[in-house]
């Protein structure tokens, strides 16, 4: 028939319920802002229409892997988008690998991405493509940080004894050796159990060393649990780092108020990898950050997250990867474009011909603080040495 169009599916592997759930949201709203205007694209002359099918990753690995194999059989993906955790973003990208089906994830360091698919993380795939930052570049930022306050410090380790904490002391991918390479003495008491943790070694062996600048992956729970200890021990930090409360710490409806308080009163610094403010435009329609985030609010009623430009970048790529590769409904061809990829997004360049493998593109880090304001919680921009162009909206504050 005259004029038929060739359909072309992209799937999305989304934490709509879960513990993880407050990344849906960004993604959610990505999808119902961003599937009208890629209802049809063009590739080489030819016209496909476009359709885009969810399926819940409830925050479970094995769920996870469900929704792939669902999207890739039943809805027959071309390309599938996707961010979760540490343990449900494997999942799905090594269901997408092993189904060779292209996919294109984001949200955490890439040595974590490369580790927990089989333990290195320079691995290369052949299907699976990640943007984020790495390790290395959260211990450069804070460092940055710790050097607005003194020229080298003494800093306390509150990392846990899982995957993250392995990590994070990674002496060739991790964080320790780039912030001891930097003159840091970093002092750590040993990984910690999530499930009930104590923090007394931790607050005594900080005391011991005099380390007043504390750096964490905790979650928000436990980096709380840890400041009480400290303050009921009369060693306050006059500054915590935490590169996993960063994102939404004031939305998780599971985390209570006194938490945010405690958290507030200690002066976190974070990491910033997108605001309304970065100097970005979308690849899409281009538009900027600032009018991402206003969408996002005069829909949902709700302020800007982070992760709303990861999710916005997702389907950026998407688009570029479709309209470039030689044959949109060809999965490899798809695959083999997304290692050539270089396009602009809203959360910045991303370029996967750079490495630091062929299967990754860095995103940027900037410093930020939760601050408070008459808003509530606000995340300020406090250094952005390594973001031309971003402004800095505060100063960093420390406890004394």
């Amino acid at each position: 028939m005259a004029g038929a169009t060739t359909q072309v599916c992209i799937g999305v592997v989304a934490p709509l319920t879960g513990r993880l759930a407050p990344l849906g949201e960004p993604l959610s709203f990505a999808v119902r802002a961003l599937a009208p205007r890629l209802a049809r694209l063009h590739n080489g002359g030819r016209a496909y229409d476009v359709r885009v099918a969810v399926r819940d990753s409830r925050s479970d690995p094995q769920t996870a892997r469900q929704a792939v194999a669902e999207l890739a059989v039943r809805d027959r993906a071309r390309i599938i988008l996707t961010m979760a955790g540490t343990q449900v973003l494997p999942a799905a990208t090594d269901a997408c690998e092993r189904l060779s089906v292209p996919c294109v994830s984001t949200t955490f360091p890439w040595q974590a991405y490369g580790y927990a698919r089989g333990g290195d993380p320079l691995r290369a795939f052949r299907w699976t493509y990640h943007f984020a930052w790495g390790l290395d570049d959260i211990a450069d930022v804070f460092a940055d940080v710790w050097e607005r306050i003194g020229e080298r410090q003494t800093v306390g380790c509150l990392w846990n004894d899982d995957l993250q904490g392995r990590l994070l002391r990674h002496g060739r991918y991790g964080f320790a050796p780039v912030a001891s390479g930097r003159g840091h003495c970093l002092v750590d008491p040993g990984g910690y159990a999530e499930s009930a943790p104590e923090f007394d070694a931790h607050v005594a062996r900080f005391r011991e060393q005099d380390a007043r600048i504390v750096t964490s992956a905790a979650t928000a729970e436990d980096l709380a649990r840890y400041y009480g200890r400290a303050r009921a021990a009369g060693f306050i930090p006059r500054l915590i780092t935490c590169s996993r409360w960063l994102t939404y710490p004031h939305t998780h409806t599971s985390t209570s108020a006194d938490v945010h308080a405690a958290l507030a009163a200690a002066r976190v610094a974070t990491l910033v990898y997108w605001s309304p403010a970065h100097p970005y435009r979308s690849g899409l329609d281009g538009s900027t950050c600032a009018d991402l985030a206003r969408a996002y609010r005069e829909a949902t009623g709700r302020g800007w997250l982070q992760p709303l430009g990861l999710a916005h970048a997702l389907f950026e790529v998407a688009r570029h990867a479709l309209t470039t590769a030689p044959d949109p409904t060809d999965r490899a061809a798809i695959a083999h474009t997304l290692g050539k990829t270089r396009t602009e997004t809203v959360v910045g360049p991303l370029d996967w011909t750079r490495g630091p493998t062929p299967n990754v593109a860095l995103l940027p880090l900037a410093a930020g603080q939760w601050q408070q304001s008459d808003d509530g919680p606000r995340l300020a921009v406090v250094d952005s040495t390594r973001v031309p162009g971003l402004p800095v909206t505060a100063d960093l504050v420390t406890a004394f």
